[in-house]
């Protein structure tokens, strides 16, 4: 079967002029500019609460999880509440209520609420008696926390990077996993030299063309032992994970080698590789559409269990479960020794 590369949506560039026209066709009197804020500001914020929304199913812990409408009676109500973006369950709570979540993107090293937008986000989680959480996305990371640790700083409430990942419940509460491929493990191609093509020389040196056919494809474990038994989902891991390449040549072969190196990473870091692997011709996951799909990944289904197959198969070196440093009264509290 041969897959066709997807082909790219063009975007008119007076599409928010477009939308205008639209808007004024049905008789709704807006300024183009102003179209064209509330446009980029919802493209910049609907895809957001998107993706934490497949973040969160995709780690296997959310039992519930959607969106919250903002459209609310009486319009006086707005100056007293705000409706958070999403509202969610999971099955780490030990309590039967949900919880409230706002989300937020911001490469900034600090996010700031005002005054007035806290307090309004905290009347309706009071009003709705739910603990109220902020999702913030840094850059490609992902951390969830009480927002009674933002604090009021001169004018507005703030959190600082560090303390938001201090006090990160996404694993606690979501599922979200660390872990590390050992230092080692990786993929090995090996091409059969068919042919020599051409060969032209020049002042750094010459240079061959080579018709080649692989003949070898194998792995690699973290302990650097050749396995023919790698789960066909532990394999995937790699597509996942930085690898360093180093290249072979024999009369006869070259010889590929795409190795781990030392490092971590989240597993849902990880998600937004396994989906680039999968789309290489997508610009960017297409979260609203991956909301609706069964399971969002194609060659993994339980990242978790991967793992542990991974652990036990020496890919895997280590797995980490991360807990804030305050652990929220809706989560079960952790012993010393790891057991509940």
């Amino acid at each position: 079967m041969e897959i066709q590369p997807k082909k790219k949506v063009e975007v008119p560039p007076d599409l928010p002029r477009l939308i205008q026209d639209v808007l004024a066709e049905l008789g709704f009197d807006a300024d183009a500019a102003a179209v064209a804020e509330r446009v980029r500001r919802l493209d910049i914020g609907l895809p957001v609460e998107d993706e934490f929304a497949v973040v969160c199913a995709w780690l296997g812990k959310c039992q519930l999880l959607h969106k919250l409408d903002q459209h609310q009676v009486p319009i006086a109500s707005k100056h007293e509440y705000q409706v958070p973006d999403l509202l969610a369950k999971f099955s780490t709570q030990t309590s039967k209520v949900p919880v409230l979540i706002e989300v937020k993107s911001k490469k900034g090293k600090v996010l700031s609420f005002k005054p007035d937008y806290m307090e309004r986000l905290q009347s309706y989680a009071d009003l709705m008696g739910m603990p109220l959480l902020v999702a913030w996305k840094y850059h490609n990371l992902w951390m969830l926390f009480e927002t009674r640790h933002m604090k009021k700083t001169n004018k507005n409430f703030n959190i600082t990077f560090e303390t938001a990942m201090r006090e990160n419940l996404i694993g606690a509460l979501a599922g979200d996993i660390a872990y590390k491929i050992g230092a080692g493990a990786g993929i090995h191609l090996r091409f059969r030299k068919d042919k020599l093509l051409s060969t032209s020389n020049t002042d750094e040196g010459s240079t061959e063309q080579w018709a080649m056919t692989i003949d070898d494809v194998s792995f690699t474990d973290r302990e650097g032992v050749f396995r023919t038994d790698l789960d066909g989902e532990v394999q995937s891991l790699f597509t996942a994970w930085d690898l360093e390449e180093a290249e072979e040549h024999t009369d006869s072969h070259v010889q590929l080698k795409f190795v781990a190196s030392e490092g971590m990473q989240f597993a849902h870091t990880a998600l937004v590789h396994l989906l680039n692997w999968e789309s290489p011709n997508e610009s960017r996951p297409h979260w609203r559409g991956l909301l609706r799909k069964e399971q969002v990944t194609a060659n993994v289904a339980n990242f978790s269990a991967t793992l542990d197959k991974a652990f036990k198969q020496k890919v895997v070196s280590h797995i980490f479960h991360v807990l804030p440093h305050a652990m929220p009264g809706f989560l079960s509290p952790i012993n010393s020794d790891g057991s509940d």
